[in-house]
């Protein structure tokens, strides 16, 4: 009975061994691939707004009211899209004066509302900063550049990604002396699209010099490439 039972493990083992050499992966060669592409932005967004300060809450709101009021029409007038801004923070804080002794009184409220606009034209941009400061904006939180059509701009980077990634394998193939087959897998790591902060100069003076720049689109993407003995 134990000589029976000892056969049964040994052929069950020996049955075994081809089994675990088939799932043994394929041989191959990985890389990874990298290919950018540059472009300047074609959209802005700029972030700017109104603060007013007042003795009573009511009076802080209703002055920021006002004001905000005159910037959104501006805006408008400039030949803004309405569905091209929207508020972005409004808030009503109380101010307090300093009090290392005891509790600090309260002398005053400050009130803020700010708007978020996009531009679909960057070269708007310095003249809408003059809109938003004429009006009577007293904050401009900064300028976010943005290429809209980053994934179709994309497309071609990855076609050279691949190619490059294949300029590199055959490389490898041919320093090893095998013969580089078919593609066995690709993954891309990474692509988001790009907001590039631009810059800009002396933003509360008429006529703000602002550089928008040129941003980079960078993809990067890993093949394996089956391999064989050459022939």
């Amino acid at each position: 009975m134990k000589h029976s039972l000892a056969l049964v493990v040994a052929a069950a083992t020996w049955l075994a061994a081809p089994a675990s050499a088939e799932t043994a992966p394929p041989p191959a060669i990985s890389v990874t691939g990298y290919a950018t592409v540059s472009v300047p932005p074609d959209q802005a967004q700029i972030d700017g707004g109104v603060t007013s300060d007042a003795k009573t809450a009511r009076e802080a709101s209703d002055a920021n009211n006002a004001a905000m009021g005159k910037v959104l029409l501006a805006l408008k007038g400039a030949g803004i899209d309405e569905k091209d801004y929207q508020t972005s923070r409004l808030s009503l804080q109380p101010q307090y004066a300093p009090n290392r002794s005891g509790p600090s009184p309260v002398v005053g409220y400050r009130a803020s509302n700010r708007v978020t606009v996009r531009l679909r034209d960057v070269t708007k941009v310095a003249g809408i900063i003059d809109v938003l400061v004429g009006a009577g904006a007293n904050e401009l939180g900064g300028i976010n550049f943005m290429v809209s059509q980053a994934s179709k701009l994309l497309d071609d980077a990855r076609e050279k990604a691949v190619a490059d990634a294949r300029r590199k394998a055959e490389i490898y193939a041919k320093a090893a002396g095998v013969t580089l087959g078919e593609p066995l897998s690709i993954s891309e790591e990474g692509s988001a699209p790009p907001v590039l902060r631009g810059k800009m100069m002396a933003p509360m003076a008429a006529g703000a010099a602002v550089a928008q720049g040129e941003e980079t689109l960078s993809v990067s993407v890993s093949v394996s490439w089956a391999i064989k003995p050459k022939e």
